[in-house]
């Protein structure tokens, strides 16, 4: 049994939330045999009242070495539950597609190397006109921890979390990749360039 961990964000957790989380996310963890598999569940309110969908639910699954993360949110908790449900399913399908066929892993390593400028990156990771509209002098640093994997479970990672791309350390070479999602399809990889010293 999977154990999910709950709590609350400006909401009480009430003993119904609590059991159809259980139900809801639960049997949609249940469905997929991998282990280890922890799971946590955050539910929330937000505090302006105008907004239709104040309640949401976030649901965060450790599987292995890989984070999926899914969030939902609508104006009735319970419907958040559900919908954030559903989403765990559907990517949790996407992993074991991913990653335990064989099939499906020797499609991924098929990646196409990039080796192409800093600049191709910065047209992903640019600020939105809104974002600058907003605050002009929009600064924004994470911090994050390197793991050594490969390209094919960096390419997994980026597709679970959603994102653009991937800041990941190359487990063959020990250096610092990113991976990320090209406009016109598929992926890309941008790898430091290392210059192999002349034989004496």
């Amino acid at each position: 049994m999977v154990d999910i961990k709950i709590s609350g964000r400006k909401v009480s957790v009430s003993d119904g939330m609590r059991e159809r989380v259980n139900a809801k996310v639960g049997d949609a963890l249940k469905v997929f045999d991998i282990s280890p598999m922890s799971c946590d569940v955050v539910l929330r309110v937000g505090k302006n009242r105008s907004n239709p969908d104040r309640a949401s639910c976030e649901v965060t699954v450790f599987v292995r070495d890989t984070v999926v993360r899914v969030e939902a949110s609508h104006a009735d908790m319970y419907v958040a539950i559900d919908e954030a449900a559903d989403k765990v399913t559907r990517q949790l399908r996407k992993y074991k597609t991913r990653v335990v066929d064989r099939r499906q892993r020797k499609a991924a390593e098929s990646i196409r190397t990039a080796m192409g400028s800093p600049a191709d990156l910065g047209s992903l990771i640019e600020p939105t006109k809104a974002e600058l509209e907003e605050d002009a002098q929009l600064v924004r640093e994470k911090l994050i921890d390197l793991r050594p994997m490969t390209e094919e479970e960096a390419l997994v990672q980026t597709d679970l979390l959603g994102h653009d791309f991937y800041v990941f350390e190359n487990a063959a070479t020990g250096l610092v990749n990113v991976i990320y999602h090209r406009e016109n399809g598929g992926y890309g990889i941008i790898k430091p360039r290392v210059d192999v010293p002349d034989e004496a």
